[in-house]
């Protein structure tokens, strides 16, 4: 039976679907993107799909590829997607469907224990705190049970706890073969589990982790595949030049120091003088820190000559060649006891990586990148290519190239929102995608009947200093009235310091029992907040508020009453003076394009897009989306913005809003 066909009958009402999904009912829309992904994978070529809300794209691309019987790789935006599809939906329909597939999970290095530096951690006399005793302790503990060693798996380790790193591996730490505890790894059990799987679940991290060092084993596992798809695709781009870059920074160096230290105190003391060459790299990264001076904390300087704006270049080319040379030491120290231990060889590998970093930056930016530096408590020296065009082309799809592999293979890209025009160009000119065939799926929700739309006319501009105060204060009424169920999303992180604290001051004038705890990002770790806020109401609040910024525009999923007010405080346009935005602004003006039209705007219309989607995740899901931007209405290109939001009904004046508000209430009563 052709691939369309099965897939057709299995996505009909009364079809295998049926029996494996909680309220299935047969979309034309599922079914379409389905139909799509079955030609792709039978003909070869490539899918961009935009599949809105509601759509049911994962159960779209699953089905066609577990009923073509070719080997599938899928990759996700995030770890937690990568657990949800690996865990959840996968098992879900390789059961219904019948089929024999073996599935594997593979994450990079640093979602793993290593049972290596595990037990070096337990002769660390560094610890950072009496907290990290307690960690360890329970590490180790889990450590004697799991069978993967995905670090994921251990309830309650706080992803950002500084035990972390001194736990897992990195591929300059990592001791390969030579490692005692090579044959028991984890890494190399998950990478062996992938290579014999017929379908592998990874991230996008991951994937251009290994295009840029050819290092995660996915060398040998994608030539033996034939269907790949990436999920949440609309992160690639800006995952990829992540690690098609150049980064070196001091915290990289602090952290080699202090793995050349303990290494070479407990293996070769007296054979070299450890304290001397560590002491060089210390001052040497602290030089190069010193070069920058006092800068805003967040800061990302221009640097487009021999050193970042306001810098002066003899300083800042001496502190570099100093660091070089305090590598180059370190690398030669190192070679004289390489036969000693394994750990010595790799650290004279990290040596003379981080070496020949600090000469490349020492020299001119590569053609079609820009530079720029991180300043925070460290420095971090980034070198990125404008977009992932070229690798793609190259590099992924390899469409020029004869390899019999490269032929014939299916990619499938798609996510919610992938632009707001018909070719959907965002997404497909900057992964070099132009010729791939586009298919727009749109939600199935009836978003005028679900769904409301208000953006106050009367209201602070958004550069005025009263903005973010008036912001918190429309969403504290809101979320009064709701008993919470209010999220309140922000452009700027200084925003969402100041909202969450007008926020907490407000509620603060209610009586104890109808004050909503207000949970604001950065105050506990990410999945801690979504947990918390979807449990809503504890003991002595009156429901949940969320502030946040950054990584909750999307990926973060409150279904149901648990969230029935997203505020969006301003439209979010990538920053002008980002140098990395800058520099695309630039290419597009060269090219006589319009860095506004053609780079600013659909950015804010898809990260908007994002915003407004947390509020609708099901049919039954009721709610209102307030964005607090005069801009929406008062400027022309509003209009482009408006049209790339769900179809919801338009509320006008702050008296309806109080009354959509209270109706929600009432009906959940």
């Amino acid at each position: 039976m052709p691939l369309e066909q099965e897939v057709r009958e299995v996505f009909a009402q009364g079809g295998v679907l049926s029996h494996a999904a909680d309220h299935f009912r047969e979309r034309d829309g599922q079914t379409q993107m389905a139909l799509a992904v079955a030609r792709t994978i039978e003909q070869g070529g490539v899918l961009v799909v935009e599949a809105g809300t509601g759509v049911g794209k994962t159960f779209s691309y699953l089905v066609p590829a577990l009923l073509s019987g070719e080997r599938v790789l899928l990759s996700t935006a995030t770890k937690t997607l990568q657990d949800q599809l690996f865990g959840r939906d996968l098992p879900r329909l390789v059961t219904a469907l019948g089929l024999p597939v073996r599935t594997a999970l593979l994450k990079g290095r640093a979602s793993y224990l290593c049972l290596h530096r595990l037990d070096q951690a337990r002769h660390d006399a560094s610890l950072p705190e009496r907290g990290s005793l307690r960690t360890l302790a329970k590490i180790e503990q889990w450590s004697k049970a799991t069978r993967t060693g995905d670090l994921a798996e251990l309830p309650g380790l706080d992803e950002r706890s500084p035990l972390i790193p001194l736990v897992t591996s990195t591929r300059d730490n990592c001791l390969g073969a030579q490692c005692p505890q090579f044959k028991p790894c984890h890494v190399n059990l998950a990478r062996r589990e992938a290579m014999a799987a017929d379908v592998v679940v990874i991230n996008h991290h991951l994937f251009f982790a290994d295009l840029a060092v050819r290092e995660s084993g996915m060398a040998e596992l994608l030539p033996s595949v034939r269907v790949v798809v990436f999920d949440e695709a609309h992160q690639l781009n800006e995952t990829g030049v992540q690690f098609l870059g150049l980064q070196l920074g001091t915290g990289q160096a602090l952290d080699f120091g202090r793995d050349l230290l303990a290494a070479g105190l407990q293996q070769a003391r007296g054979l070299v003088d450890w304290q001397e060459l560590v002491g060089g790299v210390e001052r040497a990264a602290r030089e190069l820190r010193l070069a920058v001076g006092k800068q805003w904390p967040g800061a990302k300087l221009r640097w487009a000559g021999d050193a970042p704006e306001g810098i002066p270049a003899a300083a800042w080319q001496q502190s570099l060649e100093a660091l070089h040379r305090a590598f180059e030491q370190a690398a030669q120290g190192l070679d004289t006891v390489s036969e000693l231990s394994p750990d010595f060889v790799r650290l004279h590998d990290r040596a003379q990586q981080l070496s020949q970093r600090a000469q490349r930056f020492a020299d001119a930016c590569a053609e079609g990148s820009v530079r720029w530096v991180d300043v925070g408590t460290q420095l971090r020296l980034v070198e990125s290519p404008l977009d992932i065009a070229e690798a793609v082309r190259t590099r992924v799809l390899k469409l020029d190239a004869q390899e019999p592999e490269a032929q014939g293979r299916a990619w499938i890209f798609t996510s919610a929102t992938l632009g707001d025009d018909p070719r959907l160009r965002w997404f497909t000119e900057p992964c070099g995608l132009e010729g791939a065939e586009v298919l727009r799926v749109h939600s199935p929700f009836d978003y005028a009947a679900q769904a409301a739309l208000y953006v106050p006319r009367a209201f602070p501009k958004p550069n005025d200093p009263a903005h973010s105060q008036q912001v918190a204060l429309l969403a504290a009424r809101g979320a009064a009235t709701l008993g919470g169920r209010t999220l309140v999303l922000t452009t700027t992180l200084r925003a969402l310091r100041t909202i969450g604290d007008a926020m907490k001051a407000q509620f603060e004038r209610l009586e104890v029992g109808l004050r909503p705890d207000v949970l604001v990002q950065g105050e506990l770790p990410k999945r801690v907040l979504m947990d918390r806020f979807r449990e809503g109401a504890i003991a002595g609040s009156a429901g949940c508020v969320l502030v946040a910024s950054a990584s909750f525009w999307e990926g973060f999923d409150a279904p149901g009453d648990a969230l029935q007010l997203v505020v969006i405080d301003k439209l979010p346009f990538p920053p002008p003076n980002d140098p990395l935005v800058e520099a695309r602004s630039q290419r597009l003006e060269a090219q006589g394009r319009s860095a506004f039209g053609d780079y600013s705007l659909p950015e804010a219309a898809v990260s908007l897009k994002q915003g407004a989607g947390r509020l609708i995740r099901r049919e039954s899901d009721r709610g209102v989306l307030v964005i607090c931007d005069t801009r929406l209405v008062a400027m022309g290109y509003g209009k482009r913005l408006l049209a790339a939001l769900p179809p919801m009904r338009r509320i006008e004046g702050e008296a309806q809003l109080e009354a959509e508000i209270a109706a929600l209430n009432d009906a959940r009563d």
